[in-house]
C-alpha cells in the first residue's frame, strides 16, 4: 500500500551522501525532490540517476527559504512531505513504524515527530543529549518550515502532531577539517539568533511560543532562552560540564569527548566570541549591530 509521500532534500554538493539517503527513503516515499544549489560535484547526477527529480534553485541564504521556496514551487500529489538532510537517513524499524501507523493516524494529526541520533567519528552519541525530537513529516499544506537563520523547524500551521517510537540518523562522512568550518559559518548565525533573543534585533525569537514546532523544539528553545540569561563564555564551559559529565558522556569514550568539547564548548565558545566582538564594536544600538553584521558577515537582517 503506497503511504503517499513525498520527499524533498536540500543539496549543495552532496556526493557523499546523497546515493545513501534517496536509495533509503525510497522505501517510504513516492517521489523524491532534490533541491540543488548548483553544486559543482557530481550531486545532481547521482540523484537522477536513483530517479530523484533534481532541481536547480540558488541558495537564497538559508534553509528556511530555501525548503518554503520548494514546497510553494514544486508540483506535490502526495499527503504527507518529508523533510531529510542529505547525510540523515532513517533506520529500519522506524521505515515499519512509519509504514504501519502513518494510514491508521487520525485525521487531527498532521505532523510527527522523530527522534534523532548523531554518529560522529563513526560512533552513535548516546549520551549528553540523545534524544533530539524533530518533526519531520507533516501533510500538505499543513506547515511551513519557520523562517530562521539557524535551527529552523517545520512548523503545523494547523492540527496536531505525534511522537514516534524509532530513530532517524544524522551521519556526516565527511572529516573533522570540514565539520568545523561548516560550525565557523555556523557561529555568525548562531550568534545573531542568541542577540535576537536579548536585544529583539530580528524580531524573530519572541514569536518562539506560539509555534507548533514539536515538543521536543519547544522545550530546546525555552533552554536556549534560560542559557542566553547566563554570563558570556561561562555558559559555555557550564555547557559543556552539563552534557559530559552530569549527562554521561564520559562514558563514551574519546568520540564522544570530542563531540562534546567541539560541539558542547568549542562551538557555544565561538558563539559567543562572535556576539563579544560584536557587542565591542556596537554596544548594545540594534542598528549599528546589523549594519556591523552586514558589512562584515554580509548578512542582511
Amino acid at each position: 500500500m503506497s503511504l503517499s509521500i513525498t520527499a524533498i532534500i536540500l543539496t549543495y554538493n552532496e556526493e557523499l551522501h546523497i546515493a545513501r539517503c534517496i536509495e533509503n527513503i525510497k522505501q517510504i516515499s513516492d517521489q523524491v525532490y532534490v533541491i540543488d544549489s548548483f553544486s559543482t560535484d557530481k550531486t545532481a547526477e547521482i540523484a537522477e540517476g536513483m530517479g530523484a527529480i533534481v532541481i536547480k534553485h540558488i541558495w537564497p541564504g538559508n534553509q528556511a527559504e530555501q525548503f518554503n521556496w520548494a514546497l510553494e514551487n514544486i508540483d506535490i500529489n502526495s499527503k504527507w512531505i518529508f523533510r531529510l538532510d542529505a547525510d540523515e537517513y532513517l533506520l529500519a524499524e522506524l521505515i515499519n513504524e512509519i509504514n504501519t501507523k502513518l494510514p491508521m493516524l487520525d485525521s487531527n494529526i498532521t505532523g510527527v515527530v522523530f527522534k534523532r541520533r548523531h554518529i560522529f567519528l563513526g560512533k552513535w552519541i548516546k549520551r549528553g543529549e540523545y534524544p533530539k525530537l524533530i518533526l519531520r513529516l507533516f501533510q500538505k499544506g499543513k506547515a511551513v518550515c519557520e523562517q530562521r537563520l539557524m535551527d529552523e523547524h517545520i512548523e503545523l500551521l494547523e492540527g496536531e502532531d505525534i511522537e514516534f517510537k524509532h530513530d532517524f540518523v544524522d551521519h556526516n562522512l565527511h572529516n573533522l577539517a570540514w565539520w568545523t568550518e561548516k560550525h565557523n559559518n555556523y557561529s555568525i548565525r548562531d550568534a545573531i539568533e542568541t542577540l535576537d533573543i536579548e536585544l529583539n534585533i530580528i524580531g524573530k525569537a519572541k514569536d518562539d511560543k506560539d509555534k507548533i514546532i514539536g515538543q521536543g523544539a519547544v522545550s530546546k528553545r525555552k533552554k536556549k532562552h534560560k542559557y542566553t540569561r547566563l554570563p558570556l563564555f561561562w555558559r559555555a564551559a557550564l555547557y559543556f560540564i552539563y552534557r559530559f559529565f552530569l549527562k554521561g558522556g564520559f562514558l563514551e569514550g574519546k568520540e564522544a569527548f570530542l563531540w562534546h568539547f567541539f560541539q558542547g564548548w568549542w562551538y557555544r565558545t565561538l558563539v559567543d566570541a562572535k556576539i563579544f566582538e560584536i557587542k565591542k564594536h556596537c554596544g548594545s544600538d540594534v542598528e549599528k549591530i546589523k549594519e556591523y553584521i552586514k558589512e562584515n558577515y554580509e548578512i542582511e537582517l
